[in-house]
C-alpha cells in the first residue's frame, strides 16, 4: 500500500501541476473558453488509462507455471526502468516543463487543440502511474493494497494539488520531489531485485553461492506481519533473499541515487523552477480573485 500510495501521490502531483500551468496560462492570456477542452482531455486520459490498466491486469493475473515469474519479472523490470527513465527526466527537465506547456497552448487555436494538449501531458503521467502501480502489485502487494493505496494518493495529491494552484508562491515543491524521489528509487532498486528474483526462478537457477540465501530470518516483525508486508511492498524486502537479488538490488542503488542526490548546481535548480512556474500563474489568477 505504502508503495502505490506514494507512486499515485508523486504521479498525481505531477498532473496536478500540469493543469495548472495549462489552466493559469489560459486564464493569464485572456482564453478562458478553450479551458473546458483541459478537462476533456484531462478526462479522456484518465479514462483511457484505467481502461488500459484493466486490460493489462486482467491479462496478467491468475497466470501459472513458467509464465507467471515471466510476467512478473518483466513487469518489475520495465516499471523499474520506466521510474528511473522519470525520476532522473524530472530532476533534469522539470525547468522547462512549464515553458514547453505554454508554447504548445501559443499555437492551439481551438477547444479541440488544447484538449489534445491536455491529454497527452495527462496520459504519459497516467501510464506511467499504471505501470508502476501493475509493478508494486507484481512485487508482492496485493491488488486490494494497491488500489487503496493509489486511492489514497490521488485524494492527497488533489489536494496539494489545488493548494498548489491557490497559493503556489508559497509552496515550495523542491523539498517534496526530492525525497519521493528518493523513496521511489528504494522503490525501483526493490522491483530490480524481485526481477532477477523471477527471472532466476524462470531459468531455475538454484546452484551456488549467488543463488544461496543472503540471510534468513524466520521469525518477529522482518519476518511476518505488518513491517515486513509493508518493507516488502515498499522496498522489495525479503526475510530470505537470494544473494545475486542483494547484489541486484545494491547495483541499482548505489549508482542511481548517486546520479540522483549528486551537488550538479544546474540541474539542482530544476527541482525549484516548477514552483516558480506556478508561481507566476497562480499569482496573476489570485491577484484577479482578490
Amino acid at each position: 500500500m505504502g508503495a502505490s500510495f506514494l507512486i499515485t501521490l508523486r504521479e498525481g502531483l505531477e498532473i496536478a501541476l500540469v493543469l495548472a500551468i495549462l489552466l493559469g496560462y489560459l486564464a493569464k492570456t485572456g482564453k478562458r473558453d478553450r479551458m473546458r477542452g483541459v478537462a476533456i482531455g484531462a478526462g479522456a486520459a484518465t479514462i483511457v488509462c484505467i481502461i488500459a490498466g484493466v486490460i493489462v491486469h486482467a491479462l496478467t493475473s491468475g497466470l501459472t507455471g513458467k509464465a507467471e515469474p515471466a510476467v512478473e519479472g518483466t513487469l518489475s523490470l520495465l516499471a523499474a526502468i520506466v521510474l528511473t527513465w522519470m525520476i532522473l527526466w524530472m530532476r533534469k527537465n522539470a525547468r522547462n516543463m512549464g515553458g514547453e506547456l505554454r508554447s504548445r497552448l501559443d499555437g492551439a487555436t481551438t477547444i479541440g487543440a488544447v484538449a489534445v494538449i491536455a491529454f497527452v501531458a495527462v496520459a504519459r503521467e497516467g501510464f506511467e502511474a499504471t505501470l508502476f502501480l501493475l509493478g508494486a502489485e507484481a512485487g508482492n502487494s496485493s491488488g486490494t493494497q494497491v488500489v487503496i493505496g493509489g486511492l489514497l494518493g490521488l485524494v492527497v495529491a488533489a489536494v496539494i494539488g489545488v493548494l498548489v494552484y491557490r497559493y503556489g508562491k508559497n509552496i515550495d515543491l523542491r523539498t517534496f520531489f526530492r525525497y519521493t524521489g528518493v523513496l521511489l528509487i528504494f522503490f525501483a532498486a526493490g522491483l530490480v531485485g524481485k526481477a532477477v528474483h523471477e527471472f532466476s526462478d524462470l531459468l531455475e537457477l538454484s546452484n551456488g553461492w549467488l543463488f544461496g540465501s543472503a540471510w534468513t530470518i524466520a521469525s518477529g516483525p522482518l519476518a511476518t506481519g505488518f513491517v515486513h508486508d509493508f518493507l516488502e511492498g515498499m522496498f522489495g524486502w525479503s526475510s530470505e533473499p537470494e544473494r545475486i537479488r542483494v547484489v541486484a538490488y545494491f547495483a541499482y542503488l548505489v549508482p542511481v541515487l548517486w546520479i540522483f542526490l549528486r551537488p550538479d548546481a544546474p540541474q539542482s535548480a530544476a527541482f525549484a523552477t516548477e514552483p516558480t512556474d506556478a508561481a507566476r500563474i497562480h499569482t496573476p489568477m489570485a491577484a484577479e480573485r482578490r
